[in-house]
């Protein structure tokens, strides 16, 4: 049950190619937002789509395979938990960020998707 209180699950389009980078320590992590879309009726009736972006931090060989088999657009579901963290901006400011630890994805439509999936399932990396 400990796996429930904190776990994230989404599926949308990315905002931007993954930006990679590596770490001091040889670690490898990408950061990417994701735009997952809500569609609802309004009380007048009208369809209404509102967007919401998420920050994305990825791990290791994930990172490597969203980097390698992804563009902006390319749709896909993410597993992670909720991470907030703060720093301090260059004027002094203390600024707040949330966003999704990943753990798990899968790549969503054609024939790179089923690849790079094949490749995740492959690793023998926790993540």
């Amino acid at each position: 049950m400990n796996a429930l209180r904190n776990k994230v699950q989404l599926i949308g389009h990315l905002g931007s190619k993954v930006e990679i980078k590596t770490l001091e320590s040889g670690k490898i992590m990408g950061r990417v937002n994701i735009a997952t879309n809500e569609v609802y009726r309004n009380a007048k009736g009208e369809k209404v789509t509102e967007t919401t972006w998420t920050n994305l931090v990825i791990w290791g060989k994930n990172a490597e395979i969203l980097e390698k088999y992804t563009d902006k657009g390319s749709e896909i579901a993410v597993e992670g938990k909720l991470s907030n963290r703060s720093y301090t901006d260059k004027n002094g400011e203390k600024k707040y960020i949330t966003e999704v630890v990943v753990n798990e994805i899968l790549l969503l439509g054609g024939p790179k998707a089923e690849k790079a999936n094949q490749e995740v399932m492959e690793s023998d990396l926790p993540f």
